[in-house]
């Protein structure tokens, strides 16, 4: 067994020690950036054990020859395939010979949980064969759609080092668990409560109930793809609206955390979005250092961008360096498709110093417009791009009473919008005249997404709800092209082997040339809703579809041709 790394030190001794990981040689670029973290890390040098592979979560992993072309039908490039539920959300993740990814319990792998018993099921299987090992089972929350919506199983994907797992579960639980499930005849870590200890069943080390703990409430599932740093782990609760989609029953309750990742101990709270949560709150952390100070980087469900200290306060608060208000303050929110304001779903991307992230909103509200911010995280306090002001010029006063929740001014009372001068914004994309004809054509807007941006050699992809697929220059905004997929996307693109990879809820994936000039390699089907997003783990691309997941790759000669 593979043990996991042990920190007799005190939090965060790591940093201190100079384990600052995104302050690697910008100039190495991110690839060769995540292969140091991960280097650093209790886990095979080309494994990507997390959403995101790292800590700047920019999904750019080191891979040579790629296929771009497969055939899920008749195997070509298919090394083998696994049965999923029947709605898969959460995104693969591989490390030490396993790979793991979150579904629902409609293959019923466990004997005891028929298909019919709904549950949401963290399950690993295999690297090398895709044998399915064992799952963790996590049966819904008996207050039923508005905490644990029906058959959307688990959403998050896990961190991974050594021989420790955690994750976020449906239940709005953090869970750590052993990798090797009870393969290994062992029932490891304080936990001993599990309904059994069969082979093809999980072990629990330690797990913590943030609703029974901490009072959240979290909207229709709870989804965070948890960071870690050193000993720490950093999630986001989901805490969010009622069934009524106005009240927010648990205003104070926590939205963000950091807790220790060997006792689950809790080491600070932040509640900011409070009474102003729109919908939901289902981004995920990530973390870097900026100007030798680190920062942890949550998306708000009030749409807001929260930078914090890592370390807190020391007395079990959160410690605020920066806030930004990525929906412009005219902007109202309704819970129609015809919202103009949104809150923050993908992942706050870190490249070469700054910070991406795009704004979208629940699936089932539609489509709608989005904005693409990239930001200067060095400054400090509201850095906004705009200021609320009265009639008379004067700050609007946010209480954090949901007075504001659905609209930052009113305008009726001549309140108004005003420059920030101690704005962020680098730039900021709602669209562009691409193809020159004078007009900001559908193709070319920036819509609602889901998506996180990745981004290599100064070029960013990132897909929007409405199926466009976007590149821009990553410094200054400016688009190179778009493509419309003709579908939604929910997911985000990958960059491996000199080629971008982005899926589609039609089940394909499109393959384009890494480059600032529009070329489609290829479209594969894979027969299924893909709602998830492409990585490479050790040469191999993974793909989970709505009910299936597939590694891919090409086969060496005199391998058989048959997939699994």
């Amino acid at each position: 067994m593979i043990r996991r790394c042990t920190f007799a030190v005190a939090m965060f001794s790591a940093m201190s020690a100079g384990w600052n990981l995104p302050a690697a040689d910008e100039a190495d670029g991110p690839t060769q950036q995540a292969l140091a973290e991960i280097a650093k890390m209790n886990v095979k040098p080309g494994d990507w054990p997390q959403w995101g592979g790292w800590s700047h979560k920019n999904n750019t992993p080191e891979a040579k020859n790629l296929p771009s072309e497969w055939n899920v039908d008749d195997g070509e490039n298919i090394l083998w395939s696994s049965p999923l539920g029947s709605q898969s959300y959460g995104n693969p993740v591989v490390a030490n010979g396993h790979v793991y990814v979150g579904s629902n319990n409609h293959h019923s792998y466990i004997s005891r949980f028929p298909k019919a018993v709904d549950l949401g099921v963290l399950l690993c299987f295999d690297e090398k064969t895709g044998k399915f090992l064992w799952q963790h089972s996590n049966p819904k929350l008996p207050t039923g759609r508005v905490h644990d919506w029906p058959d959307q199983g688990i959403c998050a994907a896990p961190y991974v080092d050594g021989d420790r797992l955690w994750y976020v579960t449906s239940r709005g639980e953090v869970c750590c668990l052993d990798t090797e499930g009870f393969l290994d005849g062992e029932n490891d870590g304080p936990f001993k409560a599990e309904d059994n200890e069969n082979e093809n069943e999980a072990d629990i080390i330690w797990k913590y109930d943030m609703m029974a703990l901490l009072g959240v409430s979290q909207h229709n599932m709870c989804s965070c793809s948890i960071a870690c740093v050193g000993d720490v782990l950093f999630v986001n609760t989901s805490n969010g609206v009622d069934e009524s989609h106005i009240n927010i029953p648990a205003p104070n309750a926590a939205s963000f955390l950091a807790m220790n990742r060997d006792t689950g101990k809790v080491l600070w709270t932040d509640k900011s979005p409070g009474l102003n949560v729109l919908h939901g709150q289902w981004s995920s952390p990530s973390y870097g250092v900026f100007d030798g100070q680190p920062q942890v980087l949550f998306g708000g469900g009030d749409g807001w961008l929260y930078s914090f200290d890592p370390e807190g306060d020391g007395a079990g608060n959160s410690k605020l360096l920066w806030k930004f208000d990525c929906n412009p303050k005219e902007s109202k929110y309704s819970v129609s498709g015809r919202s103009e304001r949104n809150h923050l779903i993908g992942t706050p991307v870190i490249y070469n110093g700054l910070v991406y992230i795009g704004v979208g909103e629940d699936p089932e509200h539609g489509e709608g417009n989005g904005h693409l911010w990239c930001i200067d995280p060095t400054k400090r306090g509201d850095v906004s791009a705009w200021l609320a002001v009265d009639k008379d010029g004067q700050p609007v006063v946010d209480k954090k009473d949901g007075t504001r929740r659905l609209q930052a001014i009113n305008p009726a009372n001549g309140e108004k919008s005003i420059e920030n001068p101690n704005s962020a914004v680098v730039w900021h994309y709602t669209g562009d005249d691409t193809n020159g004809n004078g007009e900001i054509d559908f193709e070319e807007e920036m819509h609602r997404t889901c998506g996180t941006a990745v981004i290599k050699d100064d070029i960013l992809y990132i897909a929007d709800f409405s199926g466009i697929f976007h590149c821009l220059d990553a410094k200054t905004g400016k688009s190179h092209w778009n493509y419309d997929m003709f579908s939604a996307a929910w997911g985000s693109p990958l960059i491996a082997d000199g080629k971008v990879y982005i899926g589609d809820e039609d089940g394909d994936i499109a393959v384009f040339e890494h480059s600032d000039k529009m070329k489609l390699i290829a479209e594969n089907s894979c027969n299924n809703s893909v709602y998830s997003t492409p990585i490479v783990a050790n040469g191999v691309l993974y793909i989970a579809n709505k009910s299936t997941l597939f590694a891919i790759g090409t086969k060496a000669e005199g391998d058989d041709e048959d997939s699994k």
